[in-house]
């Protein structure tokens, strides 16, 4: 998929892995139709930019995902950003919380590839994109409604993917770890242990943009060691549980849950 002169819709625009993603996607080519809450702030990002297009859409309102891909027009390329992080334990939610990260994560995603994609079918070409989390292969503690979303995330895309093979679309997932400088764990100033190589919110973007030149289905923008841990997670799920608990991945999660609580 060339980027050059795509109208790429991004939702979760302001945020530090959205604004990365922009940047990339700017460089390239792309006319960027941004998305997210903050009007303010994305009038900022769309002049800094210099021609793209803001459209401020709160993804936990159906009428607001409902409008977006109208408001939108013609995409080419449809890149799923935007998150809450839904840390803590199931029993500290409400309901209506419970319901928030779960369309904001995973419903507004699929509701926009829904009305998004039959043009792209049409006319042969374009590429949906989905920035899930390396949640979404192994489950953290104080994680469970974020792993469901980042989890059901991949599932859909793996699957979408073959329901489109052959019609010119392409679908792709990208898993960040931890990301210094932005993303969820630098918003609730969670720490990254001491020896774990540093992932950046440029090397996210960099990821995303392979995705879509590449055709590639899956990319993680993480250390040698969540990617050992994904793979435990399928052949040795018990004895990975073990490790986390052996590590005391909790007291990192107690934290970064709290310091999450306000994002709720």
């Amino acid at each position: 998929m060339q980027i050059d002169g795509s109208r790429v819709l991004l939702t979760g625009a302001t945020g530090g892995l959205g604004r990365a993603i922009a940047a990339a996607l700017h460089q390239r080519g792309a006319h960027l139709l941004l998305s997210g809450r903050s009007g303010q702030a994305l009038g900022e990002l769309a002049t800094e930019l210099g021609d793209a297009e803001p459209l401020a859409a709160d993804l936990a309102k159906r009428a607001d995902v409902e409008a977006l891909p109208g408001r939108a027009g013609p995409v080419d390329i449809l890149i799923h950003n935007a998150g809450l992080p839904g840390s803590g334990r199931l029993e500290s939610y409400t309901p209506e919380e419970i319901d928030r990260v779960i369309d904001v994560n995973l419903r507004a995603g699929m509701q926009l590839t829904r009305a998004l994609m039959p043009a792209m079918v049409e006319r042969g070409r374009g590429h949906l994109v989905y920035v899930s989390s390396m949640a979404g292969k192994v489950a953290p503690p104080r994680a469970s409604i974020y792993s469901a979303t980042k989890y059901g995330l991949r599932g859909f895309a793996l699957a979408l993917g073959d329901d489109l093979e052959g019609t010119g679309v392409g679908v792709g997932v990208v898993f960040p770890g931890p990301i210094a400088e932005a993303g969820m764990h630098a918003d609730a100033d969670g720490p990254i242990p001491k020896g774990v190589p540093r992932r950046y919110p440029s090397d996210v973007a960099a990821a995303v943009v392979k995705v879509i030149e590449t055709g590639r289905p899956e990319i993680d923008v993480a250390d040698p060691i969540q990617k050992t841990g994904a793979l435990m997670a399928h052949l040795a799920p018990r004895l990975l549980r073990r490790g986390k608990r052996l590590a005391r991945v909790d007291q990192i999660a107690e934290k970064t849950a709290e310091g999450q609580r306000a994002k709720r």
